[in-house]
Formats: C-alpha cells, structure tokens, sequence
C-alpha cells in the first residue's frame, strides 16, 4: 500500500474545536429565538458543510430560517465567541514530516472558504498545503466532489490518495471517491462508528500516524 496524497479533514482531526464549533451552533440558535439543540445533536453535525448541518439539526426550517442561523454562526464563530480552538498536539510536527518526506497535503473540509483561511492564518499552515476545498465551494460531505477536485488538482489518482478524518462523514466521502481512509479517534464520532464506515484504522492521537504509515508500506 502506498500513497501520494493525504489529504485531512480540519476541525476534529487537525484542529480542537469541537467545543467552539457547538458553542457557536447553540448561540445561533438562541439569537434565531429557538431551542438550541444538545452537545450531542450539535457534534454530530461536525464536519458538514454549514448549510447541511443546520438543516440536520432544525429540518422543517425555512431557507430564509436556516441563512439566519447560519448568518448567526459564521458571527460568532469569527469574531464573537471566545472559546480556545487549539490544533490537535502532533499537528504540526506530523505535517512536517510527511512533507519532508516528500508527500502532497491537502484539506478537504466541512468549513467555509472565509472560515478556513481564518484558521490556515492563525495557525501559520497555509503553507503546509498544496491544496484546501471548503464545503461553500462544492459538495458537502459525504459527497466526495471536493475530495475528486482536490485529487484532479494535484494530478493524483484514488489509489494513491489517502483521506484522514474524525467523522463517519469523511469516511463515506473517501469510499465515495474511491479512495482509502484513516480515522482519527480524538474528534467527534467514537472508534466502532468511524470503522463501520470504512476506516483502516482509527488512531488515539496524531503522534501514532508515523508509525501507522511506516507499517502499511513496510
């Protein structure tokens, strides 16, 4: 087994956001003068794009209804909530080594374009990767378009690409794109559900991928 491309989901797998995400999600809701919905409903929607998320969590809502919930969190979340999004310990130090040794990076991820250049700035990694697609600039997972365009742009085929993320949502978008997938247990969906939807594996940290990949290629 060897891969080219590893392309990775943001928040849950290279970034703790988790409880920024859902703090957000339960503002918007309250600004709306609705009931905000529980940790649980509201981490389960992590990783969609924001537009299907919100139609998950309140699905008999109105367009007009479901823009200002979005509009509300896209606030808080850029610029009104407080709460720490720390990248995952490893993140960095596991991106330089598989560039060191030589393989392309890529993002594929449920955030908005305006969301993950926010992120990319304040963490100092745009530069790590050689491709991102939001989900405002294709198909939300699990439709595997933005992984397919991210793979188009590179120049590199499923076979040699391989998806990493936290949520069964990442895991149906590889299978969907025919590519291969690796689950990362520190995010929002638990290890049985992250394997019963196609991962290889599911890693307790990021500090255990060098090894993984060591192995697969042995």
């Amino acid at each position: 087994m060897s891969f080219e491309l590893i392309v990775f989901d943001w928040d849950g797998t290279l970034m703790d956001s988790e409880a920024r995400i859902v703090a957000c999600i339960q503002a918007a809701f309250a600004d709306a003068g609705r009931s905000a919905p529980d940790r649980a409903a509201a981490r389960n929607v992590i990783g969609l794009g924001l537009d299907e998320a919100m139609a998950m969590l309140w699905p008999e809502a109105s367009i007009a209804e479901r823009d200002r919930i979005v509009a509300g969190y896209r606030h808080h979340f850029l610029g009104g909530n407080e709460t720490p999004s720390d990248l995952f310990p490893g993140a960095v130090e596991l991106l330089d080594w598989l560039a060191g040794r030589g393989y392309l990076l890529a993002v594929a991820t449920g955030k908005s374009r305006r969301g993950l250049d926010h992120a990319l700035e304040s963490t100092g990694l745009a530069s790590r990767f050689q491709a991102t697609r939001c989900a405002d600039e294709t198909r939300s997972k699990p439709h595997p378009q933005m992984l397919l365009e991210v793979m188009d742009e590179l120049s590199v085929p499923p076979a040699d690409t391989l998806m990493v993320g936290d949520t069964e949502y990442d895991m149906l978008m590889a299978r969907n794109a025919g590519t291969r997938a690796l689950a990362v247990c520190h995010g929002v969906h638990e290890r049985e559900r992250l394997l019963r939807h196609g991962a290889l594996a599911c890693l307790a940290s990021l500090h255990e991928f060098p090894a993984w990949l060591v192995e697969e290629l042995a």
